[in-house]
């Protein structure tokens, strides 16, 4: 008798219990800098994952739970980065992969993806050829050509500067934007009179701003990754007096990003550069998605362009769950991913090509300005809908 009352109060808690069989678990293994000098970028990349989540999390289908597993690369170490791929596809059995600030690490991980069949969101690295090395990669962050080359042609064209010098970061980004603004000035009237690359790593920029100034160009295009080491940039410019020697300062929006303005307090008004997203911008999505940040991490706290991007790629993920109820498929989900479209991004309108799974957005022309004394990007034209110009120039083979 006890027997069957056993087996009689084990089928009534099955029943009373119907979605315990079918509940699905999505896994997204986050790789990001939680150490090391990319620290800040990987905090503000995973701050945009938790809030997304907090504010969406409701709209996933009914027994749908997502865990996010998080692991730190250190920085720009792809040997790192690779391992903790291999880490999450084997032992945690994620379904997607995602983060990857630096492109040394997105390529490593990127035959891991291919071989294992895991969608991978790029949600920062820009470097173009990265979507290339697999099928399972797609892109919502930005490629540097895509703000780049447009400035090189407003630099040529709109600000009367003819001589200009590059200063770029010696990795794949910084290369990309070199030969993007080289291309553009120089196919729009402009002559190239020097350039220099730069330590990715604990750089001195002393000793190579000082060759541009003794060179006396124009004007200086520079990128380097953002964060604390664009803050350090912009205090070499300043103390080298390249501003009063008549050299204009212009580049993408790594070198002023928004959350370390308050840090550039001595830097010059009116550097102009080009990029995908200010926070100050009047877009109203803008303005709900740095109200809701602030509102959840504190009113001095800046989202930046790593925060959208990573934003976004949430809202992706997200949108491949629930269009296939969360039962995923690799190649449904790579479907799925391409032409997606984003109307209501804070940057304005995204779509992920649905050829070469990289995004499409709009490219800002800004100026560095005061603004109720604060130093704020504040944009003045805006480029619609740019897709990546390196693609034209280098098809597929």
């Amino acid at each position: 008798m006890k027997y069957w009352k056993s087996c009689l109060a084990a089928l009534l808690l099955l029943v009373a219990t119907p979605f315990a069989a079918s509940a699905q678990t999505v896994k997204v293994g986050l790789i990001l800098s939680y150490s090391g000098q990319g620290a800040s970028i990987g905090d503000l990349m995973d701050k945009a994952v938790k809030l997304y989540i907090k504010q969406h999390e409701k709209d996933l289908p009914a027994g749908v739970k997502l865990e996010i597993i998080r692991r730190d690369d250190t920085g720009p170490n792809p040997e790192v980065a690779r391992r903790l791929a291999q880490e999450l596809i084997t032992r945690e059995k994620v379904d997607f992969l995602a983060g990857l600030i630096y492109t040394p690490n997105a390529m490593a991980v990127a035959s891991l993806a291919t071989e294992a069949k895991v969608p991978t969101i790029v949600m920062n690295a820009g470097t173009s050829v990265i979507v290339r090395r697999s099928p399972y990669i797609a892109r919502v962050s930005f490629t540097m050509w895509q703000s780049a080359y447009p400035l090189g042609k407003w630099a040529a064209q709109q600000s009367g500067v003819k001589r200009a010098y590059t200063a770029v970061t010696d990795y794949g980004p910084g290369h990309d934007s070199e030969a993007a603004f080289t291309k553009a000035f120089t196919e729009s009237g402009g002559q190239m009179v020097g350039s220099v690359r730069m330590p990715l790593q604990n750089p001195d920029f002393i000793p190579f701003l000082q060759r541009v100034k003794d060179e006396k160009p124009d004007v200086l295009f520079v990128f380097v990754p953002a964060g604390k080491v664009a803050t350090a940039l912009m205090k070499a410019y300043n103390d080298l007096g390249l501003a009063q020697a008549g050299i204009k300062l212009i580049g993408q929006g790594d070198i002023v990003p928004d959350e370390e303005l308050p840090n550039m307090g001595d830097a010059p008004t009116g550097i102009v550069t080009v990029h995908h997203y200010s926070a100050s911008a009047d877009r109203p999505q803008n303005k709900a998605f740095v109200a809701a940040w602030k509102k959840e991490y504190g009113a001095d706290s800046t989202p930046s362009f790593y925060s959208v991007a990573s934003w976004d790629g949430m809202a992706a993920i997200f949108h491949t769950i629930k269009a296939q109820n969360g039962k995923l498929d690799a190649d449904k989900t790579m479907a799925l991913l391409k032409g997606w479209q984003n109307p209501d991004s804070p940057r304005g309108p995204i779509t992920i090509d649905k050829d070469t799974r990289d995004i499409i957005q709009n490219e800002y022309i800004r100026r560095l300005e005061r603004v109720n004394g604060k130093l704020t990007n504040v944009e003045f034209e805006t480029i619609p809908q740019v897709k990546d110009p390196w693609v034209q120039f280098n098809p597929p083979q």
